[in-house]
Parts: structure tokens; C-alpha cells; sequence
């Protein structure tokens, strides 16, 4: 990346490097949107992060140049460029289409209540971030990042295997300096995946402590809208600017917040002089290969060196039950006999709901639900790909499965459902909480390896918050992976202490390798459709 300004090093910077930057006149907002929209340019031909370049993005940059040059500073993302999901709704010149031509020219009532919030922050709408269509509702086998309106995004570390997602887009953007930070949605993995494979910081909240109000829903009871950084603390200046109660989220009038917020808990290594975390070992170690599990350990050395306790075995209860012994498998119930035990059951049944109420608001538009939805699919087959392979689209390969399984469901909430809502939320908070406590006393988080999908889809069902840092890179691809921590309901301010005080230990560490890694640009020139679907880091 060239200089960007007067001479600002933008590659790699972050949101305190780009305040003094603008403070000192080294660079205004305007060029840093500048600077990113040249980068969107160099590097989108490739990666394909941004889906939509918002057109009044150097307005906005512009009035906020004015304000400071005033006196006001709204903050620290006062000036700073980011990027949505492109299924987060913006009521601007953009459209709101979760990647399907379907939607293309629909109108949404509003800003999503996360973006009026970064926009009340000052923060610049650089654009729409390319995602998997529809956040993977659906198909069940399908090409990770792709959409019919956006294409096929790919990672920076290796072109031609699964990006992670399906917020592919946000993360693959901030690996590759495309933007600052950017806000991704999570209803299973969305937001801990791709972040932990482009070596990036994937912070994932409490389902209700960011409002979903605005973005296209997938299940009320698992949805969340995180953020995405090259640092944790990008991702919590980020996660400041976005919590908050909605009248239009009943889910958020029951969080649990700090008063000042969340910054106030980053900290340094320091902070690692006398805590505890345990390791599910069982449960969620013991899936990983070898190659990942010698770089781990030895990552676990280094936080066991700085004066933590790490104690081993401290299990999820039950997780001979409720995890799947192979890989992520949110239908794990019903492929073992139980329907009313998965996770599956709930989100097709919400889906139909939800997002017919979705659809109920949008303006200038024919689709009105799920049916037509489908219906649309199957008419423009080689676009959407309605069918499976080979008559729609090989990026779906099993055509609209997920759809029609939500379809198959009308929406009834019936025993089954309300049983499989039941279990799935019990056993997964009881089992987090269960491995928090050791000898009485509650530990400092969960460390797991988030490559094994099974870690943050415990943490989806339970509705809890995730936190994933950047680890090393396999060998065999140069995909990165990482470590999460997993905490209980509205512990955010743990998984900020800790997280951040573990990002310093492997950044001061001299030598230390397990941490962000520069993108690689593995296969730049190859262009596979559907992406070859490797999870390194899981047997």
C-alpha cells in the first residue's frame, strides 16, 4: 500500500494511529477514504471484499473534516472508514440485498440501529462487505463466500479455499487493509469463522447486547451483529460505538452493561498474573490436527508463562451429547435420532418467520416471503441456482435446500420446536457455565481452538459471547487460525480484559510466531468455483 496523506503509513494502522494522524494534519478523513477506496481498487479484482462502494462516502468524510477543524471530535471513530455486511440494512444510495438479485432495488424503512449508532459516532460508511448469500440460510452445501449479486469472495492467505463465513466479506477487508474495521453478523460461526481464517480479531456479543433491528434475520434466538479488527482494540472501539437498548429489539432491553462501556477493560499482559482458564480438552481440543495443536500449546505455554493457571479437562457438560463428534453440524440432533435436540429445528422454523416480517417493511419491491423468495430462485436458476447442481449454479451446489426446509416448516411452532429450543439452549448454557466453574470458583474464560466449529456453535445455540485472536498459519494452505476464548452471558468485559491482554503477550513476545501474520496471496491467479471446502484445523 502507498503512503496515504502526508506520508501515513496506513497499512496495518489502527483507529489511535489514524486519531494522531488526523489530529496532527498528517491526513484528513477524506484521504483516508481516499486511500482505502485506491486499496478497494488494487485489491478487489481478486479478493472481492466490497460487494458496494458507498457513494457519499467522501461527503460524509468531508463533513466530518469540517467538524474537527470546529473542535468536535465525536470519539475515536470520529473520521474512521468501515464497512458493513451487506445484509445490514443502510437507508442510503446502497442497496440491502444479502447477496441475492432478489432484492435488488428494495428500499429499507431505516438505517440498521448499528449503523445510525457508528454514524452518530462518526464514523465513514466506506461500503457493503460481500458475504454468503442469504448468511448460508440457504443451502447446505454451497461455495463459503459467494453470492449472486456479489460473486465469489476469497481470503488474502489463499485464494482458492473456503474464506470463512458468512460474513466473508468484513473480515476478508480488514485482513487485507481494505478498511479499518468493519460489522459482521453471526447467527452460527458468521463472525468467529471468517475472522479466525483471515488472522483477523472477530468479536461476537451476547445475542441482545447489539440490536438487530435492520438486518436481515436468519433466527431471533442465535443472531447478533459483531465487529471485526486487526487489534482488539479496534473491535471494541467498534463494539462501543454499535451496543446499546432498541425499542426495536425487545432482545436488547434486557442487556447487562458496564457503565463507560467496554475500553475501559483493555489492559496488557500484565493482567494475566493470576488467571484462570480452562480447557475443554475433550470436548473441543481433541478435534484439532497435530500441526494447529503444537502451535497452540505452545501459544498456552506463553500465556502459562505470564503467570496464568490453565486447567485442563474442564469439560461441557454433557458433550458427549450435544457435540458433534465429526465437525460444525447445527442438524447434529436429528442425524442422531432427535429432531426435537437440534439446533436446525429452531433456526427453520424462525427463519420463515422472521424473515417474513423482514420482508413486510422493505418498500419497491414484488418479494413479500419465503415463498417467493423460492419461487424467484427457480426462475433465474443459473443466476440463483433454485436447483442443485448441474442445473442452477455450482456455487449452490444443493440448489435451495435450506430454504425449502424452512419452507417445509410454515413456520409452526410446534412441540417439536418449542423442545428443540428447550434443549438446545439448556444444555449449552449449563455446559459453558458448568466449565466456568472449577472447584467452586469461576474461571477467567473457555480457551479453544475456533478452526474445530463445534467451539463457537456451543457458544451459538447458548446465545453467549466469543472472542477469537489470531494464532499462526497451516502449513499445508497458509490459511490462518486462531484462539477464542468463550465466556457466559454478557461477560463481554472478561473476554475484552483477557483478549487484550493476551494479543499484547504475543505481540511484545520477541520471536513469538502465533499471532497475525501478514496476507500471503496464495493462488492470486486461480478463480475456482465452488471453493474447495478444507477446514485445516479440524479432524
Amino acid at each position: 500500500m502507498p503512503l496515504c496523506g502526508c506520508g501515513f503509513r496506513l497499512e496495518e494502522a489502527n483507529i489511535d494511529d489514524m486519531q494522531r494522524a488526523m489530529r496532527n494534519g498528517t491526513v484528513t478523513a477524506v484521504q483516508l477514504v481516499e486511500c482505502y477506496a485506491r486499496r478497494v481498487m488494487q485489491t478487489d479484482d481478486y479478493i472481492n471484499s466490497l460487494l458496494e462502494f458507498n457513494p457519499d462516502a467522501l461527503d460524509i468524510a468531508a463533513n466530518l473534516d469540517r467538524e474537527r477543524k470546529a473542535g468536535k471530535v465525536r470519539g475515536p471513530m470520529h473520521g474512521i472508514p468501515f464497512t458493513v455486511k451487506e445484509n445490514i440494512g443502510t437507508k442510503d444510495k446502497m442497496e440491502t440485498t444479502a447477496g441475492s438479485w432478489a432484492l435488488l432495488g428494495s428500499r429499507v424503512p431505516r438505517d440498521a440501529f448499528v449503523v445510525k449508532k457508528l454514524r452518530e459516532a462518526g464514523a465513514v460508511l466506506l461500503g457493503k462487505a460481500t458475504l454468503s448469500e442469504w448468511a448460508d440460510m440457504r443451502s447446505n452445501n454451497y461455495s463459503e463466500g459467494y453470492s449472486a449479486r456479489g460473486g465469489q469472495a476469497r481470503s488474502p492467505y489463499n485464494f482458492t479455499v473456503n474464506p470463512g463465513g458468512s460474513s466473508s466479506g468484513s473480515a476478508i477487508g480488514v485482513a487485507a487493509n481494505v478498511a479499518a474495521v468493519s460489522l459482521g453478523t453471526e447467527t452460527d460461526g458468521s463472525v468467529i469463522n471468517p475472522a479466525m481464517r483471515n488472522s483477523i480479531v472477530g468479536f461476537k456479543p451476547t445475542v441482545g447486547l447489539t440490536s438487530r433491528a435492520g438486518v436481515v434475520p436468519e433466527t431471533e434466538h442465535q443472531d447478533t451483529v459483531g465487529t471485526f479488527g486487526r487489534s482488539v482494540r479496534d473491535a471494541v472501539y467498534t463494539l462501543d460505538a454499535i451496543y446499546g437498548k432498541d425499542q426495536r429489539d425487545n432482545y436488547t432491553l434486557a442487556q447487562q452493561t458496564p457503565r463507560g462501556g467496554y475500553t475501559q477493560f483493555l489492559t496488557n499482559k500484565r493482567a494475566l498474573r493470576g488467571a484462570a482458564f480452562g480447557l475443554p480438552w475433550q470436548s473441543f481440543w481433541r478435534h484439532a490436527d497435530p500441526e494447529q495443536l503444537r502451535h497452540l500449546t505452545a501459544l498456552l505455554d506463553l500465556i502459562k508463562e505470564a503467570g496464568a493457571t490453565i486447567i485442563n479437562r474442564t469439560e461441557i457438560t454433557d458433550y458427549e451429547t450435544i457435540i458433534s463428534p465429526d465437525w460444525w453440524d447445527w442438524d447434529w440432533g436429528t442425524r442422531r435420532g432427535y429432531p426435537n435436540e437440534s439446533e436446525y429445528t429452531v433456526v427453520a422454523v424462525d427463519f420463515y418467520n422472521n424473515i417474513n416480517t423482514y420482508l413486510s417493511e422493505l418498500d419497491n419491491t414484488d418479494i413479500r416471503s419465503l415463498e417467493d423468495i423460492v419461487q424467484y430462485n427457480y426462475d433465474n436458476d443459473g443466476a440463483e441456482g433454485g436447483n442443485p447442481w448441474p442445473l442452477g449454479n455450482p456455487a449452490f451446489y444443493s440448489g435451495q435446500d435450506g430454504f425449502l426446509a424452512s419452507l417445509a416448516t410454515k413456520g409452526i411452532r410446534d412441540e417439536t420446536y418449542w423442545q428443540a429450543l428447550e434443549f438446545t439452549q439448556t444444555k449449552t448454557r449449563k455446559g459453558i457455565d458448568d466449565a466456568l466453574t472449577y472447584k467452586g470458583k469461576k474461571l477467567d474464560g473457555l480457551l479453544v481452538p475456533p478452526a474445530v466449529g463445534q467451539s463457537y456453535q456451543i457458544s451459538a445455540q447458548a446465545g453467549y459471547p466469543v472472542i477469537t485472536l489470531p494464532a499462526g498459519t497451516h502449513s499445508a494452505t497458509g490459511m490462518p487460525f486462531g484462539l477464542a476464548i468463550l465466556q457466559t452471558a454478557w461477560a463481554e468485559a472478561e473476554l475484552v480484559k483477557f483478549g487484550s491482554a493476551i494479543e499484547d503477550l504475543q505481540k511484545t513476545t520477541a520471536g513469538n510466531l502465533y499471532k497475525r501474520s501478514l496476507p500471503t496471496w496464495e493462488g492470486y491467479k486461480k478463480k475456482p468455483i465452488p471453493l474447495l471446502n478444507i477446514y485445516e484445523g479440524s479432524d
